[in-house]
C-alpha cells in the first residue's frame, strides 16, 4: 500500500478551504501544517481541518521538515514568489492556477524546480475532472468524428464587488482572463491543441482590468468560440461538435458532473458526479507523482502550463490593441 503524502497549505482563503476539505477525504494525504500571514486565521484553519500545526509565517511552513508538498492558494500576484520560496526550501509545489502571471514567470519557476530537483505542478483541477476525461475519451475513440467546433464559456455576475477586490484590482493580478479565462482556453487547447490564429475583444472596468472577453481561436480545420466574464449569469455549458456527433459538458462545465454524447439525434448522458469539492482527483495525481518520485505530472506538466499561459498572454495582447 502506498504511503501517505505529507502536505502543507500556504494562503488560507476561500479556495484553500475547499481544497483542505478534499485533502482530508484522501486517505493517502496528511495535512501537516497550514500558514497565513495572520495567526488567528491560521489557528482557525488548523482547528477546522485538523492540521497538526499552524504558522503565521509562510517561510516557517516551507522549512518544516515533515512537509513534502505545499499547496499555494494565495492571490495571483503572489504565486511566483511563494512557489520559488517553497521550491528553494526543497518542497514539492502544487500552485493554484495561474501558475504565474505570464510565461516568463512560469519558465523561471520551472527552472528553479528543475535546479532544486523538486516537483512542480499548476493546480488546474479541470484537467482531472471525470466528465472532461470522458469527453476526451469519446473524441479519441472517434465517437463524434473529426472535431470541428468548440464552444466554452465561464461567466457569472460579479460587477457589484468593490474596486479593491482581487478581480478588479490590477495589482492583485485581476481581470477575468487570468482568473477564469484560463478555463475555456484550457478546454480548447486540451481538445484541439494550439491555435494558428486568435481574435479577441474585451470590455474593461474603470480600474483597467477586463470584465468581459470574447475569443475566436482559428485552427487548421476547426474553430473555437470562447467567452469569460463577470458581467452576466450563464448556464456555463460547453459543447464540442464533430463531423459525426456532438458532446455537451453540462452546467459549470469546468467542474462538470455529467456529459452527453449525441449521435444521429440520439443522446446518451453519463452522470459522473465528483467527490467532495472536485479537488480530489488533482490531489491524487500529485500524491501519485510524489510517491513515484516524479518532478512533474504527465497529465498536466510544465509544458502544458507554459502553453496555457502563452494563450492567455496572446489573448491579453489582442485585447489591448
Amino acid at each position: 500500500m502506498s504511503r501517505k503524502i505529507k502536505w502543507g497549505i500556504a494562503g488560507l482563503g476561500k479556495i484553500a478551504h475547499k481544497f483542505a476539505g478534499d485533502l482530508n477525504r484522501v486517505s493517502r494525504a496528511e495535512l501537516v501544517a497550514v500558514a497565513a500571514s495572520d495567526r488567528k486565521r491560521a489557528n482557525a484553519f488548523q482547528k477546522e481541518f485538523g492540521a497538526q500545526k499552524a504558522y503565521d509565517s509562510y517561510e516557517d511552513l516551507y522549512l518544516d521538515p515533515e512537509i513534502e508538498v505545499v499547496y499555494i492558494a494565495s492571490l495571483n500576484q503572489n504565486h511566483k514568489a511563494m512557489t520559488i520560496a517553497a521550491l528553494k526550501a526543497g518542497k514539492g509545489v502544487l500552485c493554484e492556477k495561474p501558475l504565474g502571471l505570464d510565461p516568463k514567470e512560469i519558465q523561471k519557476m520551472i527552472g528553479i524546480a528543475k535546479k532544486q530537483n523538486c516537483f512542480l505542478m499548476e493546480g488546474l483541477w479541470s484537467r482531472f475532472n471525470p466528465a472532461i476525461q470522458k469527453a476526451k475519451e469519446w473524441i479519441e475513440q472517434g465517437q463524434i468524428g473529426t472535431p470541428k467546433f468548440l464552444y466554452a464559456e465561464f461567466s457569472f455576475f460579479r460587477m457589484n464587488i468593490p474596486h479593491t477586490h482581487r478581480l478588479m484590482d490590477p495589482d492583485k493580478g485581476g481581470g477575468v482572463l487570468r482568473d477564469i479565462g484560463v478555463y475555456p482556453l484550457f478546454l480548447s487547447r486540451f481538445i484541439l491543441g494550439m491555435p494558428k490564429k486568435i481574435a479577441a475583444q474585451s470590455l474593461f472596468a474603470i480600474t483597467g482590468v477586463e470584465v468581459q472577453t470574447s475569443m475566436i481561436l482559428q485552427y487548421e480545420n476547426a474553430q473555437a468560440i470562447l467567452y469569460c466574464g463577470i458581467a452576466n449569469e450563464s448556464d456555463n455549458d460547453a459543447k464540442i461538435g464533430g463531423t459525426e456527433g456532438e458532446i455537451i459538458l453540462h452546467g459549470g462545465w469546468h467542474n462538470a458532473q455529467s456529459v452527453t454524447l449525441i449521435q444521429s439525434g440520439v443522446a446518451k448522458r453519463v452522470d459522473l458526479p465528483t467527490s467532495g469539492n472536485g479537488f480530489i482527483y488533482q490531489i491524487e495525481e500529485v500524491n501519485d507523482c510524489m510517491d513515484a518520485g516524479k518532478k512533474e505530472s504527465e497529465l498536466w506538466g510544465h509544458h502544458d502550463a507554459i502553453e496555457l499561459s502563452q494563450l492567455v498572454e496572446q489573448v491579453f495582447l489582442k485585447t489591448k490593441k
